[in-house]
């Protein structure tokens, strides 16, 4: 189990009543959060020997963390120096601020530019350590208005550097990567058949499952990947956007709506593994 996992437990516990999300008579896997027939955990990216120096920090609002549909566990699958707590106004939580605090990390506070002040470094296009220390992602995990709020109510996180992708620019070194590694290979021919086959990072959010407040908004893993991009593990960020899928379209598979996932998911998140690991 890794820290979502241990957090929703917690959460759990917690609860004077049960948390009634949709699809609530699914019954589901308790690590991956879907239903059973469509378990994903035997394929997860923490079963590989995945090569990091970044650190993930996810703040989680309140009940997002119960919600099968949150993306923030499909990164603790992936970086094993995920940490996890429960966002509160009022209550301080001294294990947050032990990991923030802590000297191997650098944190940075993964956020849209135009919410930061003037005198605030933010991090656009390529993110960069101070020497011995390893980026510390930290992720306001809920919906937009939630995040908002945490960003607003954290003082904290006000100190940190900031982080906010620029898509276009993200979406660029993943790209560049895979083309050069296809060369010579029938693996991808064309722009199209990259998206197609790789599903790599790109401009546009993939996420299906829930309904977003804004026009391309990105969910928590989503974003993730872009970061990792601009941390420069670009094979990690691949990772991440193609387990995204994958949990994308087994979510929708046991639900009654349109699946709008990607078909080919299973099949282009395996043959990455086989071809990486």
């Amino acid at each position: 189990m890794h820290a979502v996992h241990k957090l929703h437990e917690y959460r759990k516990s917690i609860s004077t009543t049960t948390y009634k999300s949709r699809g609530q008579r699914v019954v589901r896997c308790p690590l991956c959060q879907l239903a059973k027939d469509y378990c994903i955990c035997a394929i997860s990216p923490s079963n590989q020997q995945v090569q990091t120096s970044a650190g993930f920090l996810l703040l989680m609002y309140d009940t997002e963390v119960l919600k099968p549909s949150n993306t923030g566990k499909l990164i603790a699958d992936l970086i094993p120096d995920t940490f996890a707590f429960l966002w509160s106004r009022t209550v301080g939580n001294s294990e947050l601020l032990a990991v923030i605090n802590d000297e191997q990390w650098f944190p940075l506070v993964v956020f849209p530019q135009e919410y930061a002040s003037d005198t605030r470094q933010v991090f656009t296009n390529k993110v960069e350590c101070p020497e011995g220390k390893r980026p510390l992602f930290i992720m306001l995990d809920g919906s937009w208005r939630e995040a908002k709020k945490m960003f607003r109510k954290s003082p904290y996180l006000d100190r940190f550097p900031m982080v906010s992708f620029d898509a276009s620019k993200a979406i660029q070194a993943i790209t560049d990567s895979v083309t050069s590694n296809a060369i010579g290979s029938d693996l991808v021919s064309t722009s199209s058949q990259l998206h197609n086959k790789l599903s790599p990072v790109g401009q546009d959010s993939r996420y299906t499952v829930r309904k977003t407040e804004l026009e391309h908004q990105f969910s928590t893993a989503e974003v993730a990947a872009r970061v990792l991009a601009m941390h420069g593990e670009t094979n990690n960020a691949q990772i991440l956007d193609l387990w995204f899928d994958v949990f994308n379209y087994q979510y929708q598979r046991s639900v009654c709506q349109r699946n709008k996932g990607n078909v080919k998911a299973m099949e282009n998140y395996q043959d990455f593994i086989d071809q990486n690991f």
